[in-house]
């Protein structure tokens, strides 16, 4: 029964070839920092925005006219930092596949594989606008958690949408734990890694080449770097006192170079200043601050090293010695020192509450009516939820937006919705529509009108 019922699931997300949608007399907000716009229209064709806003165009016949009139119309959500589809139930170890304790690798780990897209939280969070999320490792017995994705949430078995994006890097308290015991050795450990992964890409050989080789050279070849087309073999000369396995340093060859991005977390305002410094050490490193509870204290050097950041939104109490300057005015007050911030949802329910992104982001709004805080626009707070951390990682006019040309993803919401009591009505994903139904609306539907004589004995009092 439950493999018939995900069958039907996934028919019915089958995109038609072709198809135009368009989306009228709704409030549109673009999802670019832009504030909403009053009776606008979405057209949708072939699993791409066609056009967006105020404008008016001549449909195609046979195009399916979906009236928004007294609704709002947005991008999808963004989780711009989740664990999402890496565990079902936080009950049991065993169900979880976000982290690595016991494996002898690190930063060579590929979260892709492990993405199971028919997780419960996966559909919950679909259910309530978040159509995309990055993915990223947890931490085991390094600093470095592995490389992380960006998914989508859609009804189907191919949840991911760019695989190998990133490299998690646990920097602070939790780096310290994970890399010696002090934030002394963390760091060592952190540009002794990069050295090793320097060391390494100077011997790479083009994996043409080392197919047309000898059957000596091929044999030698023995490390594939998967982000790239190179193959690192024995005569990929190394230190003696290298810390890292031949894999994980491979897997560090394309931060190295900039092309994978560097996602570290630090929430200590010393600790990102010391981020900071490694930016300048190693130019070509791709860095995105994660957490950035004190980055409001150094707002204008982050600005400076025009890094971009995913903050946890809400962290306003000194819940750990490294938070101590916490406040709910951090993302307001380093967006307006010129930071490229978004929000994320770091060690606060990464795994199922994606979906209170659009409530921090609401309270962000708030803020700004309360006398000595620091908030930011509507517009903006929405923009920080869907297209800010998609342009973070590099993937802003795919993912996140209602810009033309990017991935139809839309939500159709009953109100505003940064407002609480809005809640999604329609979910499209890459321009197909998206089942609504979870675990719990099954289950209240079951017992919503059921007799009292057909109740367990114990729910009949």
């Amino acid at each position: 029964m439950l493999r018939l019922a995900a069958a039907l699931l996934l028919a019915g997300a089958v995109p038609a070839a072709a198809e135009t949608v368009a989306i009228t007399g709704g409030t549109v907000a673009l999802g670019d920092g832009s504030e909403p716009i009053p009776n606008g229209m979405v057209v949708i064709r072939d699993g791409r925005v066609v056009a967006a806003g105020n404008v008016r165009m001549k449909l195609p016949a046979g195009t399916q006219v979906i009236d928004a009139t007294g609704k709002w119309v947005t991008p999808g959500i963004v989780a711009g930092f989740s664990r999402l589809g890496l565990a079902d139930v936080n009950l049991s170890a065993e169900g979880a596949d976000d982290t690595g304790n016991d494996g002898p690798f690190n930063a060579a780990i590929d979260i892709a594989p492990a993405i199971n897209p028919l997780y419960q939280p996966v559909a919950v969070n679909r259910a309530d606008g978040v159509t995309r999320a990055i993915v990223a490792p947890a931490a085991g017995k390094n600093i470095f958690a592995g490389q992380g994705a960006v998914i989508d949430t859609g009804a189907d078995m191919e949840p991911i949408t760019a695989r190998r994006k990133f490299q998690f890097v646990e920097l602070g308290e939790t780096g310290s734990n994970k890399g010696g015991g002090s934030r002394a050795s963390a760091h060592v450990l952190f540009r002794n890694a990069l050295r090793e992964a320097s060391e390494l890409r100077r011997y790479a050989s083009p994996i043409e080449a080392a197919r047309s080789g000898t059957p000596d050279q091929r044999e030698r070849a023995v490390v594939r770097n998967p982000n790239e087309s190179r193959l690192y073999g024995t005569s990929a000369q190394r230190s003696e006192d290298v810390l890292l396995t031949r894999f994980d340093a491979a897997a560090l060859v394309p931060v190295l170079q900039g092309r994978q991005y560097l996602l570290v977390h630090a929430e200590r305002a010393s600790d990102i200043l010391q981020v900071l410094d490694l930016a300048r050490e190693f130019p070509s490193l791709k860095i995105v601050l994660v957490g950035a509870t004190e980055g409001w204290l150094v707002a204008d050097s982050i600005a400076h090293a025009k890094i971009p950041v995913i903050a946890s939104a809400v962290n306003d109490l000194p819940a750990s010695f490294e938070q101590i300057a916490a406040t709910q005015s951090n993302v307001g007050r380093m967006r307006a020192a010129g930071v490229d911030v978004s929000i994320g949802m770091v060690n606060d329910n990464d795994t199922h509450n994606l979906f209170m992104e659009r409530q921090y982001a609401g309270n962000l709004v708030g803020l700004q009516r309360i006398p000595g805080a620091t908030g930011v626009s509507w517009g903006e707070a929405l923009a920080m939820i869907t297209s800010r951390p998609a342009q973070a990682i590099g993937m802003g006019g795919e993912i996140g937006s209602l810009a033309r040309g990017a991935r139809a993803d839309v939500v159709i919401w009953s109100g505003d919705p940064l407002e609480g009591s809005s809640a999604a009505e329609q979910v499209f994903i890459d321009g197909v529509a998206q089942p609504l139904e979870t675990h719990q609306t099954r289950l209240f539907e079951r017992y919503r009108y059921l007799p009292r004589t057909d109740l367990p004995k114990a729910y009949r009092h």
